[in-house]
């Protein structure tokens, strides 16, 4: 290619960098102007759901939470009676299969997963499962014997995996059993601290399964735990004269549900509903029988 003469060459140059646009130009894209030049363009944020939206990022959507005063059936025993016109079943979760979880809602109930999560029992399929170092002393039933809730490290894997199960067969809730083994003879040197650690980790483990979780008996930590948990269930508090002591609960909006076996309706129904519990009266083996108050 022939070779422009050097003067020419500079003068064009002076020329070209004499009609360039300073950085200061009036010309370029003003903060409320888009850029022509390319690159990503960043996305709009989207606004956070409130609270009370649909669209809540809890597994399952929102929780389910029992209000006061709901009836409801408890039945660990026997073959399941889905027929009982209450809204609220509490059922075996592991003797209950998914299909008759589903039944149950398809007649409008929703549905509780009892789960024994402070005492071992020999009848269960995990049962193998338990190290012998977590079992101690026998806590009254046949094949039961309660477990050491200090070692959250062996315990919290086991009682997720049972909680998984009650999620994968559609139950609602959970009610946990034998949650005040530090006011018993365990076998170990329990305390309130170790229980109230271990009772908020079991309420844990029920909500980030999308699931509620009851508070079982355990009177003594009910100020410490009513704001873990999202109902309570009870029994004989009447026969100890003991009921008052659940109204942190119903004065939080949520349900009692409550059980005695001893005393007849007549004995514990009118405080009962004076106080909002859900109770009824049933026999120790908690079967399909019931009086409702």
């Amino acid at each position: 290619m022939r070779r422009l003469p050097l003067a020419l060459v500079l003068l064009l140059l002076l020329v070209a960098g004499c009609s360039s646009s300073s950085p200061d130009d009036d010309d370029r894209p003003g903060p409320d102007e888009s850029s022509t030049a390319p690159g990503p363009t960043p996305a709009s944020p989207s606004p956070s759901p409130s609270p009370s939206s649909s669209s809540s990022p809890k597994p399952g959507g929102a929780r389910w939470q029992p209000r006061p005063g709901l009836a409801w059936q408890w039945q660990l025993t026997g073959k399941l009676d889905p027929t009982v016109d209450v809204p609220v079943y509490d059922v075996d979760g592991f003797n209950v299969s998914k299909a008759q979880v589903d039944d149950l809602h398809r007649r409008g109930r929703k549905v509780i997963c009892y789960v024994s999560t402070g005492a071992w029992e020999d009848f269960r399929p995990d049962a193998g499962r338990f190290p012998k170092s977590v079992l101690g002393e026998s806590n009254g039933w046949k094949g039961e014997r309660w477990l050491d809730v200090r070692r959250t490290d062996v315990l919290g894997p086991l009682m997720a995996k049972r909680f998984d199960m009650c999620r994968e067969k559609g139950f609602d809730a959970v009610e946990p059993d034998n949650m005040d083994g530090y006011d018993n003879e365990t076998g170990f040197p329990l305390t309130a601290p170790h229980q109230l650690a271990y009772n908020r980790l079991i309420a844990r483990l029920a909500h980030d399964r999308g699931m509620a979780v009851g508070l079982k008996n355990d009177l003594d930590q009910i100020p410490e735990l009513v704001g873990d948990f999202d109902f309570a269930v009870n029994e004989q508090c009447a026969e100890f004269g003991e009921c008052d002591r659940l109204t942190p609960f119903v004065k939080a909006g949520k349900a009692v549900f409550h059980v005695e076996y001893k005393l007849a309706r007549g004995k514990f129904c009118e405080a009962a509903r004076g106080l909002r519990l859900s109770s009824m009266r049933k026999e120790l083996e908690l079967g399909t029988w019931r009086e409702a108050c």
